[in-house]
């Protein structure tokens, strides 16, 4: 059943230290679920104000946790149904290490779901805006003290692509970024001290 369980956190397998530390991302805050159009401004509550800014998800995001909730409420569950039963026919549960490894196995599959509804009852799926400022769901590019240069995407763990490193909305650096233009000088203070990037791009997701 290991297979079907997600992996809540990957690594990131950048070898660069200092990239590694802008990468911590908290997860965001959910409002209500909202389609937006493209080309739609993102609220960011961080920005308004609000105590909980909005979950944004691509809509490709949205699919695949969608379909995810679907495996683990119908397939997942079954499964355990399954391994529980077997594990009570041994006998005696209580000293039973399959039961336990079962249940425990149950409650973070049961987590998952409960994180996963909650996700997709609660985000704004669609696109940012292209007027050149950094928002949620944005793509940017940075380069740093030291000229290394990377692209990031702008959103939660959930919104994760191949080619992109995250920057939370809700993290050091995503906060700083949110409102930055191309040109601009972002500093920000991280687990591994203070950092200061230049923006040299800014583009929605196209995703």
């Amino acid at each position: 059943m290991s297979h079907l369980l997600p992996r809540l956190f990957r690594p990131d397998n950048s070898a660069q230290g200092r990239s590694l530390a802008r990468c911590r991302a908290n997860l965001a805050g959910v409002s209500r679920l909202v389609w937006r159009p493209a080309g739609a401004a993102i609220p960011t509550g961080i920005l308004a104000g609000m105590s909980t800014p909005e979950t944004w998800l691509t809509p490709a995001a949205y699919r695949k946790l969608q379909e995810e909730y679907g495996m683990l409420t119908t397939e997942g569950r079954t499964h355990i149904a399954a391994r529980l039963a077997e594990a009570r026919s041994h006998g005696d549960i209580r000293e039973n290490a399959d039961y336990d490894a079962a249940k425990t196995e149950q409650g973070l599959m049961e987590a998952r779901i409960r994180k996963l509804r909650h996700l997709l009852d609660h985000s704004t799926v669609g696109e940012a805006a292209s007027d050149g400022t950094v928002q949620i769901g944005s793509i940017v590019t940075l380069v740093d003290e030291d000229g290394f240069e990377e692209d990031y995407l702008v959103a939660i763990p959930e919104n994760r692509v191949p080619g992109f490193l995250l920057a939370s909305p809700e993290g050091p650096l995503g906060t700083a970024l949110v409102g930055a233009v191309a040109g601009d000088d972002v500093t920000y203070e991280a687990p591994g001290g203070m950092f200061k990037v230049t923006v040299l791009a800014v583009r929605p997701y196209d995703g």
